[in-house]
């Protein structure tokens, strides 16, 4: 077979966006030469890798085989230029990170300290809810991965922060100053959407303590919850981080809160780590703030 770094590349971006034409818009490339690209790699594989159904491209086995070589040989080819770059001296090169939605209250204070101690390393950041990051972690998309609730993976995982979470109320509730979950019977609940490790934690935590929450709304991010709580609409519980800056809500003391949860950072055991994404997981866990 006789196929480019470039094609790869191109075939890649095809698998991640599902679409021609933003395949080449991400090579900047126009559609044309992208299309004519992808035949010559369909042709040197001789096997069709994918079909467009509905506008949408969509890859066959042969395709999905080929995404995950090519995605393990670039990985690699990568690392290797960074190890060169090390060795003569220089930082340059591309650290990926996906990280889930709630992380994004302090992932990018960390990535920022991170690139004024390497200023000519490129960072590309993907912020996603769980099943997002879960998805690109099976795909070894990056090259860290930043989660409160690992999935049952092999992976590398260590703790690098607390993430407590609290349960918020509207700041007029009349509520105690001390409140027990037996109180909370008749408050309607805004929770995190299921599969959120925000809603897997709270679950398994009201399930330890027999406590049935009443479920008004689930919704699918923290600005979403503190503005239905603020509104009056319930009471919810989010991670301490995201109460940064917000505005009428307020942390109510709730015995059993806050509930002990930790962010991680993972990436596959089989991952051979690049010298940048070895030196940014140093970098959460000598740096990564406290709960």
């Amino acid at each position: 077979m006789n196929v480019t770094f470039r094609q790869l590349r191109l075939f890649l971006s095809l698998a991640d966006t599902g679409s021609v034409s933003k395949a080449a818009a991400a090579m900047h490339v126009t559609q044309p030469t992208a299309s004519a690209q992808l035949k010559e790699v369909t042709e040197a594989v001789g096997l069709p890798l994918y079909e467009v159904i509905s506008k949408r491209v969509h890859l066959t086995d042969a395709g999905r085989q080929l995404a995950q070589t090519a995605r393990a040989m670039l990985a690699e080819w990568e690392a290797f230029e960074q190890h060169v770059g090390l060795v003569k001296g220089l930082s340059r090169g591309r650290l990926r990170v996906a990280a889930v939605s709630t992380a994004k209250y302090f992932i990018p204070r960390l990535v920022g300290s991170f690139c004024r101690l390497h200023p000519q390393i490129d960072v590309a950041l993907e912020v996603l809810n769980r099943d997002g990051v879960v998805e690109r972690l099976r795909d070894n998309r990056d090259d860290i991965y930043i989660m409160s609730m690992p999935p049952e993976l092999d992976l590398e995982d260590a703790v690098f922060m607390e993430n407590p979470l609290v349960v918020i109320a509207a700041r007029g509730a009349k509520l105690g100053s001390r409140v027990t979950l037996a109180q909370l019977r008749d408050q309607r609940f805004i929770l995190r959407e299921p599969g959120s490790g925000t809603r897997m934690a709270t679950d398994r935590h009201f399930a330890r303590h027999r406590f049935k929450p009443d479920v008004r709304l689930q919704l699918g991010s923290n600005e979403a919850i503190k503005e239905a709580v603020a509104g009056g609409l319930g009471i919810g519980v989010v991670s301490r981080h995201a109460l940064q800056g917000a505005r009428g809500v307020r942390e109510l003391p709730v015995e059993g809160f806050p509930i002990s949860s930790r962010w991680h950072v993972v990436h596959p055991r089989a991952k051979h780590l690049s010298p940048i994404a070895a030196a940014f997981r140093a970098h959460l866990l000598a740096h990564g703030p406290p709960g």
